[in-house]
C-alpha cells in the first residue's frame, strides 16, 4: 500500500537532499540493528517522512555517523538516528507484517508468505512494547477485509479505516500535540489508500478485486472526481502540519506535502497519456489497413 510519501528530489536545495537522504539511511541502519539485514528490505520514504515529521516537531538531536553502503558503494553514506528513527523502524516492522500477510491472503504469494514467516518474531517482540499501535494495526486489517468481503461502496468509510490507522502511528508521544499528529495522519492515511486505489483499479478489475473506486463510473467524470479528492486530502493534511510548530526540515516536509505526493499520480498520468495514444496509433493502423483491403478488392 505504501510509497507515495517521498520528497520531490529534483526541487530540494543540496543541503536538504543531504538531510533527506541522511534520515533515510538513518532508518535504514536501524531497521537492521533491529531486526537484520530482512529489515532493510522493508526500508521506505513513507516512513522516513515520518521520521523528519517527528525529529522536527519535537527538535531531536541525531546521533551522527558515516558508513560504507553496499549501495553506494563510491562514498561513505552520512546517516542520522534519533528517538523517531528507533520509533518508524518499529512501526515499519509492524506495518510490512501487516502488508505481507494481506498480499499473501489476496494473491497467495510464497515470497510474501517467508517475509511473515520471517518477521513474525521481531512482530511480536516489537508489537509488545506498542500495544496501542498494535491493537490499531490489527484492529484495522479486520475492518478492512470486512469492507471487502461485504464490498463496501462508501469510499469515505473505506479510506478511514487506514486513516484512522495512520492517526495512531502519527501519534507517537500522546502529548499536547496528538490532536494535530492525529489529523495529520488520519488524512495522509486515507490518501495514501486512495493513491493505492487508483493506481491499481485496472489490475484489480482484471482479477476480480476489490477496489473502491471501481464503484465510480469511468470517463473524464471519474479523473476529475479522482483528483478533487486526492487534493482535499492533500490539503488537510497541510492545514495540520502548518499548525504545528515545526521549523527545523520545514522546507522539506513542504516539498513533501505540496510537491512530492504528487509525483507518481503525475508519473501515472503520463503512462496512460503514453498508453492512450499508443492505442490510437494502433487504431488507426488497422483502420488504413482494412482500408488498403478494400481497396484492393475493388480493384480485383
Amino acid at each position: 500500500m505504501f510509497g507515495y510519501i517521498h520528497a520531490n528530489t529534483k526541487e530540494l536545495t543540496e543541503v536538504n537532499k543531504i538531510t533527506y537522504q541522511a534520515y533515510y539511511c538513518g532508518l535504514c541502519r536501524q531497521l537492521k540493528q533491529s531486526c537484520g539485514k530482512k529489515g532493510q528490505m522493508l526500508l521506505n520514504y513513507d516512513m522516513t517522512f515520518l521520521v523528519i515529521l517527528l525529529s522536527g516537531l519535537y527538535e531531536l538531536e541525531n546521533t551522527h555517523e558515516a558508513f560504507n553502503c553496499v549501495r553506494h558503494p563510491g562514498r561513505r553514506q552520512n546517516v542520522w538516528i534519533n528517538d523517531a528513527t528507533r520509533y518508524a523502524a518499529d512501526m515499519s516492522i509492524l506495518l510490512s507484517y501487516h502488508n505481507c500477510l494481506d498480499d499473501w491472503r489476496d494473491e497467495h504469494s510464497v515470497a510474501k508468505r517467508m517475509i511473515v514467516k520471517a518477521l513474525q518474531d521481531d512482530y511480536e517482540r516489537i508489537g509488545a512494547q506498542y500495544p496501542r499501535q498494535l491493537h490499531a494495526l490489527e484492529d484495522y486489517m479486520k475492518q478492512l477485509a470486512a469492507a471487502e468481503a461485504r464490498q463496501e461502496t462508501n469510499i469515505d468509510l473505506v479510506a478511514g479505516l487506514t486513516g484512522q490507522m495512520l492517526a495512531e502511528l502519527f501519534d507517537w508521544k500522546q502529548d499536547e500535540w496528538s490532536e494535530e499528529l492525529r489529523w495529520f495522519g488520519f488524512y495522509m492515511g486515507k490518501f495514501i489508500y486512495l493513491m493505492d486505489a487508483y493506481e491499481d483499479l485496472e489490475k484489480d478489475r482484471k482479477n476480480k478485486q476489490y477496489n473502491i473506486l471501481s464503484y465510480i463510473a469511468d470517463g473524464r467524470e471519474y479523473e476529475i472526481y479522482c483528483k478533487q479528492l486526492l487534493t482535499s486530502m492533500v490539503a488537510e493534511c497541510a492545514k495540520s502540519f502548518e499548525r504545528l510548530p515545526i521549523l527545523q526540515h520545514a522546507d522539506i516536509l513542504r516539498n513533501v506535502l505540496y510537491s512530492g505526493v504528487w509525483t507518481r499520480y503525475e508519473y501515472l498520468q503520463l503512462k496512460r497519456q503514453k498508453q492512450e495514444l499508443k492505442e490510437k496509433k494502433a487504431a488507426a493502423a488497422r483502420r488504413t489497413k482494412n482500408l488498403k483491403k478494400q481497396s484492393k478488392k475493388r480493384t480485383n
